[in-house]
């Protein structure tokens, strides 16, 4: 009965490849016929080894391409979980040259701010895009999804469940980075940093009042009561400077010895 079942499912029988060298060389054809980014999944199907050990050879032949950086006018990506064969930026002008390929429009502004959004605060709904830009984004939202550089990626658990979107690994290709990882440092916080950034610069009290920080308290300290002194010797003390002691009890300081930055005890 097995047999059977193998037979008229038509699925080819692969033979195993003998060695980690010949695994790797099929990677490398596979990729370089396909195009376009393979999953590691599907190179473990098609080739008999396990995903690590995939995801191990991937990374030993990508570290080659670097190795032969002057051989090669190619270079392996790897992504989060799939990896693919592409040309050298540099030589993009004569490729296109060669082959007739016409340049491709550039994104709007519109379509960059909606994307810059979904990126650093991905999964992102529209109504928050909305929020963040002040405009509708319907139209950006929409041209990102027809050029695969965002896709959707569940509902929210709200009311009317509005569509999250993330970015793709196409997005990741078009823009030469391997992960989200490597996207530039921004000052702005996104809206659960933000929530979370005040809650901790300040204190709630258990009625709800907003308790102040050390930081935050006023500079200004309420001046001592002046004590009189008990020892009647004491209340006849002259100072160095030649100024008796005011009528309350309290030394008098004059504008030069402020000027000096100290005053004589």
């Amino acid at each position: 009965m097995e047999e059977k079942k193998q037979q008229t499912s038509g699925a080819p029988v692969l033979e195993p490849l003998g060695s980690a060298r010949e695994v790797e060389q099929a990677i490398e054809a596979i990729l370089f016929a396909a195009g376009y980014p393979v999953r590691f999944e599907k190179l473990s199907e098609v080739l008999g080894v396990g995903v690590k050990d995939i995801k191990t050879m991937v990374r030993d032949l990508e570290k080659k391409f670097r190795e032969d950086e002057t051989c090669h006018g190619i270079q392996l990506l790897i992504y989060p979980a799939s990896c693919q064969l592409a040309t050298k930026e540099q030589y993009a002008p004569y490729i296109r040259e060669a082959l007739g390929i016409r340049r491709g429009g550039n994104l709007s502004a519109s379509s960059l701010e909606v994307l810059a959004v979904v990126a650093y605060n991905q999964p992102a709904t529209r109504s928050f895009i909305d929020l963040v830009r002040g405009v509708d984004s319907s139209y950006a939202v929409n041209s990102l999804l027809d050029k695969g550089l965002i896709e959707a990626a569940g509902r929210l658990d709200a009311p009317g469940r509005p569509m999250l979107y993330v970015t793709t690994e196409k997005f990741l290709r078009v823009f030469g980075i391997n992960s989200l990882d490597e996207l530039p440092a921004t000052e702005a916080l996104s809206v659960a940093e933000q929530a979370e950034q005040l809650n901790m610069d300040k204190e709630i009290n258990a009625d709800g009042t907003v308790l102040k920080k050390p930081d935050e308290e006023e500079d200004a300290v309420e001046p001592k009561e002046y004590t009189e002194a008990t020892d009647p010797e004491e209340t006849d003390v002259v100072f160095e400077n030649g100024a008796e002691p005011l009528s309350d009890g309290s030394e008098e300081i004059f504008a030069g010895d402020l000027a000096s930055g100290s005053t004589e005890e």
